[in-house]
């Protein structure tokens, strides 16, 4: 029997249901002209999307089924009449393979000025290996075109997506707040010129999580003006590691703050975690930074702080870094080097590193003993630390 006003309740529910869904909307790119064999320009379907979901004043989805969308330059421009954008791919979005399309346009899919905006799922191709060729030749070429690119945006989630073979960088986070990657995947070879996997600046709050990124240069590449940074269960490699810089490039640049980069795995790269700022004049600073939990595995330089970057001696030859680095600690770092040095501090003659902390650190170079360099560095060591001697 039906509790009094059970038909009522029943009615109101419906109603609400009806309500839920029809707040939520969808565009399927296919709906919208966009073949998915890889050759037909689907750009016109993809912005046409965008359009209607930036416009809805309800959440709402871009779906982009199984198959291959070739897409020329995309920008996805805010701010939007809503928050919640989900862009989700079950296939792979191919950028042309002609390097000339994009290879002076900067970037290939930019996100500008949004708000709430979630990358779910599949893979960007960014058909790269034109232009590196063309940069190993040494003749003129362009400088290539990031990837993906969120730029003065706020609320971002990118998950289990996969971006492959960037001209450039394959994901920048700049002038954005509140960003969340997660199972994030970057592939490219090891001699992919400057295809760092992510690069952070003027940005806070960004967290990154369960990763795997292998490329030709940083796996994760922290630029000014980055604070309150998460890093947490990443596998780097090939590439050149996790760095903090270049820093101090301009004489006025923002600081580096509240870094953290803990439970990473470094196998076969040039660098593990690294601190790298030019050798001249310059107001940036890098501090309350913590690298722990990690794992080296026959890594070329695994701790290393060097404030005389001056590529091809060019605009600082004689000069000192004015970048202060201060209260960095390394705690548990074990693994193997692949060179007799494992951990060189350089530092400023000037500004030099102050508060450096090492703690239960173990480094060996070919089963021995691993060496330590300090130039400019003042600090304590804690618990077991090997190489010692070094502050």
């Amino acid at each position: 029997m039906a509790y009094p006003g059970s038909s009522l309740v029943l009615a109101l529910l419906s109603m609400f249901s009806s309500l839920v869904l029809a707040s939520s909307v969808t565009y399927d790119v296919v709906s919208l002209g966009a073949i998915a064999d890889g050759k037909t320009d689907t750009t016109q379907a993809f912005v046409s999307a965008w359009t209607k979901a930036c416009a809805s004043v309800s959440s709402a989805t871009i779906y982009v089924p199984a198959g291959r969308f070739y897409l020329r330059q995309v920008v996805f421009s805010g701010p939007c009449k809503n928050n919640a954008i989900t862009v989700r791919i079950a296939g792979t979005l191919v950028a042309p393979s002609d390097y000339t399309v994009l290879g002076n346009i900067g970037t290939w899919l930019l996100f500008e000025q949004v708000n709430g905006v979630t990358i779910s799922g599949g893979i960007l191709d960014g058909q790269g290996t034109g232009l590196w060729a063309c940069k190993a030749s040494g003749n003129g070429c362009p400088s290539g075109a990031t990837t993906l690119e969120f730029s003065n945006s706020n609320n971002i989630v990118v998950s289990a997506l996969t971006s492959l073979n960037s001209q450039l960088y394959h994901i920048v986070v700049n002038g954005c707040q509140n960003v969340k990657m997660q199972g994030v995947k970057v592939i490219a070879p090891g001699n992919s010129p400057n295809t760092d996997g992510i690069h952070v600046q003027l940005s806070s709050s960004v967290t990154i999580l369960n990763s795997k990124i292998g490329s030709g240069d940083d796996c994760i590449s922290i630029g000014p003006g980055t604070t309150n940074l998460w890093i947490e269960n990443v596998a780097c490699g090939p590439g050149h590691g996790i760095s903090i810089g270049s820093l101090g490039k301009d004489q006025q640049e923002a600081g580096v703050q509240n870094v953290t980069v803990t439970t990473i795995t470094f196998t076969s790269t040039q660098n593990g975690v690294r601190i790298k700022s030019w050798g001249r004049s310059s107001n940036g600073f890098a501090k309350n930074i913590l690298f722990q939990h990690v794992t080296m595995k026959d890594v070329q330089n695994p701790i290393v702080i060097d404030q005389n970057y001056c590529p091809s001696n060019q605009g600082c030859p004689g000069q000192v870094s004015g970048v202060q680095i201060s209260d960095v600690t390394y705690q548990d770092i074990h693994g193997t080097s692949a060179s007799e040095v494992a951990l060189k501090f350089d530092c400023s003659s000037g500004y030099p590193c102050s508060g450096i902390r090492l703690e239960n650190v173990k480094l060996t170079y070919n089963n021995q003993v691993a060496q330590a360099s300090c130039v400019n560095a003042a600090g304590t060591s804690a618990g077991f630390v090997q190489p010692t001697g070094c502050l």
